[in-house]
């Protein structure tokens, strides 16, 4: 590979660079630099990039940004329809192959725990149908009392789950009625060998950050939910789809003010970065780094990521 790393095929098995952390980290320009440093492709890892159109929102890459460097599963979703960590994991695992073939280096870049897991083989995902009986009844319930019974059920992972994720809170129930709880992480056979680098920048640093990208962004996200919901996104729906698109759907409702939604969002968003490295922290394979200069990337910084991936890939 490019920029002295080994070729990802090399050795017996296929060398898969994962790159994770909180939102607003820098994940994605790392992300570039490396793919065009080390012959990489891109393979997201977010939970909302996958639907169409929810784009400022989710803070998307844009085609720009990326260079050139080819993103794979953005983009592939309905928004209206409930797209699942096995769909995920399903098409992620075709491109792995495509791009083994085509001696890339593939880079899995993104802060959804469960897609990252899934992938990587530290979670088997337990082959639970869906119950439309039992969904029909607990959509009735409010979120705060799913997430109480989930908590009762299974505690466990009650901890790890957005705690007003409606339809996560659900799937969650549907698992814990058929199986007893939500199967722990476990390790299984995978042909990759990953290679985990975390970004975590100081706290302070990654909530100004936060801050600022809710007011860059502020009226392309609102007028990026009128357009979903007059192409047929209802409120209901956006506000499943968590974090920016829960308070756009208040918002644009008229429940709250757009003060309230700045003040709302940048609260939620916070809790959700702390959330993020509380999964992640639990897989002791990932190399950290605190980052100064998010996305700026100071060159000693960055130099020192680039060094560890060399090493890492041989």
């Amino acid at each position: 590979a490019r920029g002295g790393g080994s070729s990802p095929l090399s050795g017996t098995m296929q060398k898969v660079l994962v790159i994770l952390g909180p939102t607003a980290s820098g994940k994605s320009a790392l992300g570039v630099k490396l793919a065009k440093k080390f012959k990489g492709e891109i393979i997201s890892a977010d939970s909302r990039q996958v639907y169409k159109g929810l784009d400022k929102g989710t803070g998307k890459i844009t085609k720009k940004e990326m260079q050139g460097v080819p993103h794979y599963l953005l983009d592939v979703a309905d928004p209206k329809k409930y797209f699942s960590v096995s769909e995920y994991k399903t098409l992620a695992l075709k491109i792995l192959q495509y791009t083994g073939v085509n001696n890339k280096l593939p880079i899995i870049v993104g802060g959804t725990g469960f897609y990252i897991d899934a992938l990587t083989g530290s979670v088997s995902l337990p082959e639970v149908p869906p119950n439309k009986l039992l969904r029909r009844k607990l959509e009735r319930l409010k979120v705060e009392k799913l997430f109480a019974m989930l908590k009762k059920k299974d505690p466990r992972r009650a901890k790890e789950i957005d705690p007003r994720n409606k339809v996560r809170i659900i799937r969650a129930l549907e698992i814990v009625g058929a199986l007893g709880k939500v199967p722990k992480i476990k390790s299984a056979p995978s042909p990759y060998k990953f290679i985990f680098i975390g970004l975590k920048p100081e706290q302070k640093e990654l909530e100004e950050k936060i801050y600022k990208r809710i007011w860059n962004r502020l009226y392309g996200m609102i007028h990026e939910a009128r357009k979903l919901h007059m192409q047929g996104l209802s409120y209901a729906r956006m506000e499943t789809l968590g974090l920016e698109y829960r308070y756009l759907a208040r918002l644009l409702q008229k429940k709250i003010t757009k003060a309230e939604f700045i003040e709302q969002l940048y609260a939620e968003t916070k809790k959700y970065s702390k959330r993020q490295y509380a999964w992640f922290k639990r897989n002791k394979k990932i190399k950290w780094f605190t980052m100064r200069g998010v996305e700026g990337f100071e060159p000693k910084e960055y130099k020192k990521i680039e060094t560890e991936v060399r090493n890492m890939l041989g």
